[in-house]
């Protein structure tokens, strides 16, 4: 069965404060879990900029939140000062993506740009380099398979990008699925997905692709946070192939982030019709049983942000506190992760 260390876990908890680090406890075949969410200030008072439907994503010691709604420069959390500043402006509007870092940069793509409901696909991949603080124009995506709200991951120096949505907030949903050859820049068109979905993020965990939560949206009428997506997808790189799984999403939703922790996938907060505020809801997928665990619920829900894996603690920056564009957050809230006991 699957014994967890209750009592450990909690006494990590109390004893963890907004600036300290929380060592992994180590056990035999560990599965690392959150604990509990809190507000992490900065020394000097500095926020991030506010915004959703943006990234959220870690270079080294810092943290990255860029791109969203409107044009507005990188916000930059530096981890050795506890503390925001702001880097350049991206060169467009650039929003509803997932970033993938390569070689110590921020490649954007599966993107959108412009207002809302009839957003258009950004016709090529941005790519921003933290170390000059600049940005640069990537390869172009085939225009027959360009399409915004897509999940995209790395894996072994290639891209893949999966569903995403082609008219903005109105329709044509995609299952596609292709991968970008970093190196010899090639694109590859591969299998289809079993279902469109936009509005997500897709995690690699051993060489399979994860494409869990998100939407179809504009697929019902007069409810634009309709048509959530409760099944999961999973594509082995292998053999170019899909299954689905038989356990649901317990909680559907999309806006959502997504990591994958050891041999779990973790879906964190999102947005969908249940109610006007952002999920706060934490779920996790053990990859290996096909099983979902409700864990600790983030301190306050959100939307239209990522979360970043760093020394023992997950965190996320920013984001929409409702459904929708509003009110978008200035603040970034972490949780500790300690090892659980794997099954026996």
């Amino acid at each position: 069965m699957l014994r967890l260390y209750v009592f450990l876990n909690l006494m990590l908890a109390v004893g963890c404060s907004n600036k300290e680090t929380v060592t992994t406890v180590a056990t035999t075949s560990a599965v690392e879990q959150p604990v509990v969410w809190h507000s992490l200030e900065s020394t000097d008072g500095s926020t991030p900029i506010a915004r959703h439907e943006a990234a959220f994503v870690a270079v080294g010691d810092k943290f990255y939140l860029l791109g969203g709604r409107g044009i507005k420069p990188v916000s930059i959390y530096d981890t050795k000062t506890n503390s925001w500043t702001q880097g350049a402006e991206s060169p467009i509007e650039i929003h509803h993506f997932q970033p993938v870092v390569y070689q110590e940069e921020i490649y954007l793509l599966g993107a959108m740009t412009g207002p809302w409901p009839g957003e258009i696909p950004v016709p090529n991949l941005y790519i921003y380099n933290p170390a000059s603080d600049e940005w640069r124009l990537g390869p172009e995506i085939p225009a027959e398979r360009r399409r915004g709200g897509a999940g995209a991951v790395l894996h072994e120096g290639k891209i893949y990008l999966v569903c995403g949505i082609k008219d903005g907030h109105r329709g044509d949903h995609k299952t596609w699925l292709d991968s970008y050859d970093l190196e010899a820049d090639r694109w590859t068109i591969l299998a289809d997905a079993p279902r469109a979905r936009d509005h997500f993020q897709a995690v690699v965990i051993d060489d399979r692709l994860y494409a869990a939560a998100g939407r179809r949206t504009g697929s019902v009428p007069d409810d634009p946070f309709g048509g959530t997506e409760a099944l999961v997808d999973v594509y082995d790189l292998a053999t170019n192939s899909w299954t689905s799984l038989a356990d649901t999403l317990p909680t559907p939703r999309a806006g959502n982030a997504a990591i994958g922790l050891e041999q779990r996938l973790l879906i964190l907060g999102g947005e969908s019709p249940a109610h006007e505020h952002a999920h706060h809801e934490v779920e996790a997928l053990d990859v290996s049983s096909g099983h979902w665990q409700q864990l600790p619920p983030l301190s306050r829900g959100r939307h239209g942000t990522g979360v970043v894996h760093y020394q023992n603690q997950l965190l996320m920056a920013s984001g929409c506190g409702n459904r929708g564009g509003n009110p978008e957050l200035a603040d970034l809230i972490q949780c500790a992760v300690v090892a659980s006991a794997a099954q026996e």
